[in-house]
């Protein structure tokens, strides 16, 4: 039996209940969109009050491919900076997601950076809060879960290159699809989270990795995922993108109401 991640934060970021959960992500959805066909999309991955619908009306656009890169910020800092999980299950309360274990291995046979590991995922949120959302619309995918420890922007331009040769070398360009988990600017008052969110976002859908990191640096913009979303740009231009599309953005105060301490989130698909 291979290894079974059990879901950590059910019950806490979304329900653990199968009917609750389903429930919760329909009500999200845009079903008013047909899904179209990307290479890439950035999702938040905050509990599901408060970015569920950022994610959903996102995820409803895509066409949920059969083989799924997820790429997420490292919050715990187990493991090493680096991390796929090459083999295993993980488990969530819309069913059981193998690990595609031939493209990992392609992955860490192609980057001198990627290193094979488990401590990073164990309780690391920013991946598991994405699969019911991808589940609800593809019961049957596969996934390569990867946890960036490090926001050193060479290897990252490295590592999403080689993740496209990888895809390139086994003829998977129409198979793949890659997922970046980002929240944006954390806890700034909603006016001033806006105008440096707007700033990041431009770059991502500019597709130019410098601008963001000019932009995240010169600005202090705290979004937690900004490593894994330079792997996604360098990943995508490898493969010849063109654009981003941002589907929605808001803050955590639409919901609360509380706008003088605010999280932002951004739903980006890449064609």
């Amino acid at each position: 039996m291979p290894d079974l991640r059990k879901p950590v934060v059910a019950g806490q970021f979304y329900p653990s209940g199968l009917k609750e959960l389903n429930k919760q992500i329909e009500s999200f959805i845009d079903k008013k969109v047909t899904a179209s066909d990307y290479l890439a999309c950035m999702l938040p991955h905050a509990g599901y009050i408060y970015s569920g619908q950022v994610a959903a009306k996102t995820v409803s656009r895509v066409i949920i491919k059969d083989k799924i890169i997820l790429i997420g910020p490292n919050h715990t800092g187990n493991g090493v900076p680096f991390s796929v999980q090459t083999e295993g299950i993980w488990q969530t309360p819309l069913g059981e997601i193998k690990i595609d274990t031939d493209l990992a291995e392609g992955l860490l046979a192609r980057s001198k950076y990627l290193k094979k590991d488990s401590d990073a995922h164990i309780y690391e949120h920013s991946l598991e809060v994405e699969l019911p959302f991808l589940q609800y619309f593809n019961k049957n995918f596969q996934i390569v879960p990867l946890c960036i420890l490090s926001d050193d922007t060479l290897v990252l331009k490295e590592i999403g290159e080689s993740i496209a040769a990888t895809v390139k070398e086994l003829h998977l360009e129409s198979q793949v699809l890659v997922v970046a988990s980002s929240d944006m600017t954390h806890y700034e008052p909603e006016a001033m989270a806006n105008k440096k969110d707007k700033e990041a976002i431009a770059a991502i859908l500019n597709l130019d990795a410098e601008k963001l990191t000019e932009k995240v640096q010169g600005l202090n913009i705290t979004m937690c995922g900004y490593a894994p979303v330079l792997v996604m740009l360098a990943y995508v231009k490898a493969l010849g993108a063109k654009k981003g599309e941002l589907v929605s953005y808001q803050t955590s105060g639409d919901v609360t109401g509380d706008k003088e301490s605010v999280v932002g989130y951004a739903g980006i698909t890449i064609s």
